[in-house]
């Protein structure tokens, strides 16, 4: 009988190709794949360190493994960015813990729960091998019809708050060559859509140009999405993308090509200089706004989403009021608003966080107010319209009704047969919500 594997994900895309790469790697290796957390003899945590809190998650849900496996004990393993940060010494608070393995050895999980079952206590976070490919065509999915391509691995920007150029390594960009054959890969496989991904997207920049002679661009990354378009793909979208590296040619390349989506992910983080300093962004609030402009006025109408920090060490009432100011002026589709947590190991670890709680409460209940407002526009600016979407599911408060993303990367639901998963519909918008909208459909596409 084959050993099973649950393995639970936390965090970010590239967590969860990761995830994918994973299970492909452990199933192409004899391990028996299960949703069963509790029937399963190896038990792992994809995990993710960009937050305090969500890496004190993985450990909560270990404890709660263990209290509830007590009788049979599986097998428990930590890999991605906290097991890539903390190595061994994850062994030593968490003694239960039976595997670490680090965000580059992802292929080598097999032999490392045979390391366990051989008595041993394993830890890898290396490098991949010479004889590791960067394959993702993975035969397991989280979406039977959306799939996650990784184009670039790792950072170089290092943000003084952001632990991802320590958990990830630097960056590594994959050749576009082997991009396009994992995309044309899944679209006879029947995907309808993919996303291309990466820390920093728009950072592309491979060894080799295989796969993108003939095509035009003014960045190789600008250069890749014509290239993919050529694909066929119906829908590809790409995140996330970083404001230092954004060139116009991404939106004019988005023009030529209707299947490169209306959607751009560019986090902003904070709309004042001096803060945008001491977070080591590398731009400026005037910049980032250049930004906004090439892609508000594209002939195409492109939906904008972003990141913003609140409650930086130092920031003060009125700089804080300076990313009040950028955020009204952006008007995005969507804001992801965080509060500022101390992350160990990070240049802005050594700074004073000296901006209180309730402080950073009442700042996040700010700009959540304005950006509701600002959405609420947006959205109400929908009804009415027909909109195209790939119908991903069922919707998780109404079974009766189904659920997908718009090309704009708006989630839709609309009364619907279930025959009609995987396709891409028209829906006419009849309901706008604060991060939703609710249509009726209008035909296929």
């Amino acid at each position: 009988m084959s050993t099973s594997v649950y393995l639970e994900t936390h965090g970010c895309q590239m967590n969860v190709a990761d995830t994918e790469r994973a299970l492909d790697r452990l199933r192409a290796a004899g391990y028996a794949i299960t949703s069963s957390e509790s029937e399963a003899d190896v038990v792992l945590f994809n995990t993710c360190s960009i937050r305090e809190r969500a890496s004190q998650k993985v450990f909560n849900r270990i404890g709660e493994l263990r209290r509830s496996r007590r009788a049979t004990s599986p097998i428990i393993g930590v890999m991605g960015c906290v097991a890539q940060l903390e190595g061994s010494s994850i062994f030593d608070h968490a003694p239960y813990v039976d595997l670490v393995a680090g965000t580059r050895a992802t292929d080598r999980l097999p032999q490392l729960i045979e390391r366990v079952q051989s008595g041993e206590k394993p830890f890898d976070i290396g490098e991949r091998g010479d004889l590791e490919t960067w394959n993702v065509s993975s035969a397991v999915r989280h979406s039977p019809y959306v799939a996650f391509v990784p184009i670039i691995e790792g950072c170089n920007k290092f943000c003084s708050y952001c632990i991802v150029p320590y958990s990830r390594g630097r960056e590594k960009s994959r050749v576009a060559k082997d991009v396009i054959a994992d995309i044309a890969s899944l679209r006879r496989d029947g995907f309808r859509e993919v996303h291309l991904i990466g820390q920093n997207v728009n950072s592309y920049r491979p060894r080799s140009t295989d796969g993108l002679e003939g095509v035009s661009g003014a960045t190789p990354f600008s250069q890749l999405l014509r290239a993919v378009a050529l694909t066929g793909m119906e829908r590809i979208k790409f995140t996330t993308s970083f404001p230092r590296d954004f060139h116009s040619d991404i939106v004019a390349a988005m023009e030529e090509h209707e299947n490169l989506c209306n959607w751009i992910h560019l986090p902003v983080q904070s709309g004042n200089d001096r803060i945008l300093r001491r977070m080591r962004r590398g731009y400026t609030a005037a910049s980032y706004l250049k930004c906004v402009d090439a892609i508000k006025n594209s002939s195409r109408k492109l939906a904008l989403t972003s990141d913003v920090i609140i409650g930086f060490p130092g920031e003060t009432d009125a700089e804080f009021e300076d990313t009040m100011k950028l955020i009204e002026r952006a008007e995005y589709d969507g804001l992801y608003i965080f509060n500022y947590s101390e992350r160990p190991g990070t240049p802005s670890a050594a700074l004073a966080d000296d901006v209180t709680k309730e402080v950073k409460t009442q700042r996040f209940l700010a700009l959540e107010k304005l950006q509701r407002e600002t959405q609420r526009a947006i959205y109400d600016g929908y009804l009415g319209r027909e909109v195209e979407v790939l119908v991903e599911g069922e919707s998780t408060k109404t079974p009766e009704d189904l659920t997908g993303h718009s090309t704009c990367q708006k989630v839709v639901n609309f009364s619907g047969s279930k025959d009609l998963l995987g396709q891409i519909m028209k829906v006419r918008i009849t309901k706008a919500k604060s991060n939703s909208m609710y249509g009726e459909l209008a035909s296929g596409v």
